[in-house]
């Protein structure tokens, strides 16, 4: 939830002419990112490690469009490093949370 906020901190500088472009693609990736970890949490058991999956998809959409709006300068590197930092921090935990899901699902008995 914070990297949403921050990444729409991030696009609300954009110039207009990117309201519904890449400020758009960004925004709906960050917000992609707890969305599905929610509804992966409420589904549960398979389907959650599933969801955890598309949640880190969408984290690594985000970051390639943080790094696309630097190259096109709608953001400069030193104001889009805070967002990469935390996205990679996310990663970092969305990977902990898939590995630990996965070791969980071995250890269980299959289902007759």
């Amino acid at each position: 939830m914070d990297l949403a906020e921050a990444v729409y901190g991030l696009t609300e500088r954009f110039p207009p002419q990117e309201r519904y472009g890449l400020a758009s693609q960004l925004n709906r990736a960050a917000v992609s990112v707890p969305s599905n970890l929610a509804e992966g949490y409420g589904r549960g058991g398979k389907d959650y490690e599933r969801f955890v999956a598309m949640a880190y998809g969408s984290l690594l959409e985000l970051e390639t469009q943080v790094e696309l709006a630097i190259r096109v300068h709608l953001v400069a590197t030193e104001n889009a490093g805070a967002i990469l930092e935390q996205a990679a921090s996310v990663g970092r935990h969305l990977n902990a949370l898939r590995n630990a899901l996965r070791r969980s699902r071995d250890r269980s008995p299959p289902v007759p």
